[in-house]
């Protein structure tokens, strides 16, 4: 898409972002002041930012810096360890970004949210050898170009089965909502090509990936931050042979622990969190401190749904079962100061690429954002 048609279809999105503060600053009017925590009483700052991992071409860097949002993920650089994981590569994408005015935070690793048959380095999670060691050694080498480039963060998956869902349902405005519905769901075909993968299995080949890539993630001060599996499945019975064992808090719980770090966190995506919840309107808000208390939280997808553990719908952000102005009021809390990034929005007819839906929802967080900085 060219940088016309791209200005074309989200140029809306200034207007859709004041129409969504105004809608905020109404909402926080009707509302009472947010209680004090118990203890004594702290000032907090709003520190969090504005962010998207929406890519990284001329016309999305000049669009996001006319829309204020200041801070990137970027684009895969390459699948595989080559030129474009060069230290000087990385160093020129850096600089492009700044030029830009924008502040490059994070890149992807090729550790995707592909189904494993389309993973671009499949032996990590296959334990399959000699290419796990080395497709290991290769993303070891590019934490290490990361940090010598002066980014700071990098991201991933570590998923077997993709990010499942069954048939989409209508939403608001007859848009189309992402929905899973596990009863509902086929696993066609029954296996993967990693055949049944219990819960020791999975644990322990994630294991051998984190002994091996945090110690370098730690001597090159680069924040490893990894998504939760989406979405979570029934303890025992998985998914297609397949046991999510980062579909859970307390899985996310277990994997923090296995490598004690400051540089071992979470991309936490606030949706994919609520999916593991029975009921996240009222739950999110202590997990998100469980995490964010500990400093685990590097990124943050700022997403809603309606519905919970293993029957939701992705909705606009101000139409699921979360308060996402509470959400956010949280994260003020707990002194997060990371990116809050849409990551799937509902798609509307017309919308090509979903780029109004992603311009709503990023007026929409800048909205929340100015409106609990504007708190005491």
């Amino acid at each position: 898409m060219n940088r016309r048609d791209f200005v074309r279809l989200t140029g809306s999105g200034v207007a859709i972002g004041a129409i969504a503060e105004q809608v905020v600053e109404a909402q926080v009017a009707g509302q009472p002041k947010a209680a004090a925590p118990s203890g004594p009483r702290t000032a907090r700052v709003a520190r969090m930012k504005a962010g998207t991992q929406h890519g990284d071409s001329d016309s999305i860097l000049r669009v996001m810096a006319g829309f204020g949002v200041n801070h990137i993920c970027s684009r895969l650089p390459s699948a595989k360890l080559d030129e474009a994981w060069s230290v000087a590569s990385l160093s020129r994408l850096k600089e492009r970004v700044e030029s830009f005015g924008l502040t490059l935070d994070m890149v992807p690793l090729p550790l995707s949210s592909y189904e494993i048959s389309r993973s671009e380095n499949a032996a990590i999670l296959l334990g399959t050898e000699p290419d796990r060691e080395r497709q290991i050694d290769d993303l070891c080498q590019m934490i290490r170009n990361t940090a010598r480039a002066g980014i700071s963060s990098v991201k991933y998956n570590l998923t077997l089965l993709g990010v499942p869902r069954t048939e989409a349902t209508l939403g608001r405005g007859r848009a189309r909502y992402s929905t899973f519905v596990y009863a509902a769901g086929k696993q066609d075909p029954p296996l993967t090509i990693a055949g049944p993968v219990n819960a020791d299995l999975y644990w322990e080949r994630i294991t051998h990936f984190l002994q091996r890539v945090v110690p370098v993630a730690e001597e090159y001060k680069v924040r490893l931050a990894c998504h939760p599996q989406d979405p979570g499945m029934p303890k025992g019975k998985g998914w297609r042979g397949v046991e999510t064992v980062l579909g859970s808090v307390e899985g996310l719980d277990r994997f923090l622990s296995i490598a004690e770090s400051p540089y071992h966190g979470l991309n936490f995506c606030q949706g994919t969190v609520s999916e593991m919840l029975e009921k996240p309107g009222e739950q999110i808000f202590d997990v998100i401190r469980r995490f964010g208390s500990r400093g685990k939280i590097f990124n943050v997808h700022f997403r809603n749904i309606a519905g919970g553990f293993l029957d939701f719908r992705e909705t606009f952000i101000d139409d699921g079962d979360v308060d996402m102005l509470k959400a956010m009021r949280v994260y003020k809390e707990i002194g997060y100061d990371g990116m809050m990034m849409p990551d799937h929005v509902p798609s509307i007819e017309g919308d090509t690429g979903n780029l109004q839906g992603f311009a709503f929802a990023i007026g929409y967080i800048k909205a929340l954002i100015a409106a609990v900085a504007a708190e005491a």
